[in-house]
């Protein structure tokens, strides 16, 4: 034994490492298939009690699907089913893939996340709030300083959807509030963007900036800022800095006439909660097959699938890179994703960051944990990245309104499945 050296043992320890090391990874383990069989029966339920036609779900574990499902119907009255490759409309999700357009161009310093948005859009350049009175009167003020592109990003330009009953009488004069849909849809306008956003410029607007979360035309003003910056129209920009390089070949403004068979109908929340089909326009199935396809709005205008979106996500989850493609350096993605307007959204536990809501209290959001971020569209759909988790969540649906809690109880479903 004595003439025996580590040389001698070092071959066997180090297999014996490798095998240590070779072990399933605690990721391979971390989802319980029994817990995500759950999800199955949650989404099927729905569908049973005729609550939602269909819906497509999606959960990625460090980048790798770890549950997909599709389920029900995509177009119950066509006799269409879901499957993983339907179109579904994002609405209010596509802001998230607009202000990463907006912080490609502050990295590549066309943008200051402090600049005004005058400097791009000249009828921003002097802005005015409407005070709404106590004897249901209202008196236009000038705003008390100019509204910011981070204000943008945030919500707390005090810009809404223009909606609000002292003001929607103005913004329906101008093709805006309830002019458009819900407020936020554009797609039937014949006109680009920029064109409709320098007429929301010449209106008051809710709240003076940086004073309050105020959700509405914010992202679509940005779209147009993506525009003016650039040089590009915002569906080039996007498709040229975002969607082709990332391979999202199904995330577009407009689904293409060959391809309307895929894009799911809208449903509503009907009489004793049984969905009811959506009628056509602004309010329903929309014109993002047959309208005119001159407005890109950056605020609720795009199309997408649920492995689109999901590997959109994907790359901000990893800090603005995926496969070697990448989109933003990662304290740029790290602003978007970190509560950059305080207790102004939430004062119970949720931020916003330049683009995402953040959770900044574990249990402000369900299970996810603090670090995680999320939003959703009026369709019904919905996401959550969560970091600590290394969790990438997507439902898709094509419900407005949406009167079910699938949504919540769907998140659940996944976390109760996370064993680590």
């Amino acid at each position: 034994m004595k003439n025996l050296h580590l040389k001698h043992f070092l071959p066997a320890l180090l297999l014996a490492c490798a095998q240590t090391f070779a072990q399933p990874a605690a990721a391979d383990a971390a989802m319980s298939p029994a817990r995500l069989k759950r999800i199955d029966t949650l989404l099927q339920q729905y569908v049973d009690k005729g609550q939602i036609a269909g819906a497509v779900a999606l959960v990625l574990r460090d980048g790798k699907p770890v549950y997909e499902r599709a389920a029900g119907w995509s177009d119950k009255e066509a006799g269409r089913k879901m499957t993983m490759n339907t179109i579904f409309r994002i609405a209010s999700q596509t802001k998230a893939i607009t202000s990463t357009a907006i912080l490609a161009l502050v990295e590549e310093g066309k943008i200051g996340l402090n600049e005004p948005v005058g400097n791009f859009i000249p009828t921003f350049m002097k802005t005015t709030v409407a005070v709404k009175e106590s004897a249901g009167t209202m008196r236009i003020v000038d705003a008390k300083r100019k509204i910011t592109i981070t204000d943008l990003l945030t919500h707390t330009a005090g810009i809404s959807y223009g909606r609000d009953s002292h003001i929607e009488k103005m913004y329906e004069a101008k093709g805006l509030g309830p002019a458009a849909g819900f407020g936020w849809y554009t797609a039937d306008k014949e006109e680009p963007v920029c064109e409709t956003m320098e007429r929301l410029g010449t209106l008051p607007f809710a709240a003076q900036p940086g004073e309050a979360f105020v959700y509405g035309y914010n992202t679509d003003i940005l779209g147009c800022v993506v525009e003016k910056a650039s040089g590009m129209p915002l569906d080039e920009f996007m498709r040229t800095r975002i969607t082709q390089p990332l391979g999202l070949k199904d995330t577009r403004f407009f689904v293409p006439l060959a391809e309307r068979d895929r894009l799911a109908a809208v449903y509503a929340t009907g009489p004793e909660g049984k969905i009811v089909r959506a009628a056509e326009g602004s309010r329903g199935q929309g014109h993002y097959v047959d309208g005119p396809r001159k407005s890109f709005a950056g605020g609720a205008g795009l199309t997408s699938t649920a492995r689109d979106y999901a590997r959109f996500l994907e790359m901000i989850r990893n800090g603005g890179v995926l496969d070697g493609v990448r989109i933003l350096g990662p304290r740029a993605a790290q602003l978007m994703t970190t509560n950059q307007s305080g207790a102004l959204h939430s004062t119970t536990g949720l931020g916003f960051g330049l683009g995402f809501q953040t959770v900044d209290r574990y249990g402000a959001s369900g299970m996810a944990e603090v670090g995680a971020f999320g939003w959703g569209g009026a369709y019904g759909t919905t996401y959550q990245v969560d970091r600590k988790g290394r969790l990438v969540i997507v439902l898709m649906l094509q419900l407005m309104p949406n009167g079910t809690d699938i949504q919540a109880k769907f998140s659940t479903s996944v976390y109760q499945a996370l064993m680590n």
